[in-house]
């Protein structure tokens, strides 16, 4: 699955990027996010719950950023594994500075498997549209409050 997108958040990139790699932030704005806490330098436990279709489930992961270039770009790789199946994925996140707002560019790709990737790629993809929309505008309503 790949996945990719643009979205604008009215604030200037140092504070979106530092929003970007906050773990309090981040876990108020994943939903289904339970847990998300700081390991060491640009890693990260997570727990959530995940619900796709008939299935839902608790799902335990690792998130690592690397190749950061801050405020511009970093690169993420996430793997997470629960008893519906597995997710491993990588992307990019590039923000772009506007005059009134910033635009972040996300591309990547996950491959996910068990019992998640049974109901069918089509749902898969949609859902995960969904989460990554809903993750950004929280993110926009947190940056903004900040």
């Amino acid at each position: 699955m790949n996945v990719d997108g643009v979205y604008s958040i009215d604030a200037p990139a140092g504070k979106v990027y530092a929003a970007l790699l906050d773990p309090v932030i981040l876990a108020r704005c994943m939903p289904g996010c339970d847990e998300l806490v700081s390991t060491g330098p640009g890693e990260y436990q997570m727990k959530m719950k995940i619900a796709l279709a008939a299935f839902s489930g608790l799902f335990g992961g690792k998130v690592r950023i690397t190749d950061e270039n801050p405020p511009v770009s970093y690169r993420m790789v996430v793997e997470g594994s629960g008893k519906a199946g597995f997710l491993k994925g990588e992307g990019t996140i590039t923000l772009v500075p506007g005059e009134q707002a910033t635009t972040i560019q996300y591309k990547g790709h996950a491959q996910v498997g068990g019992t998640i990737a049974a109901v069918g790629q089509r749902l898969v993809d949609t859902t995960a549209r969904m989460i990554i929309r809903k993750f950004f505008e929280k993110l926009a309503e947190n940056v903004k409050a900040a």
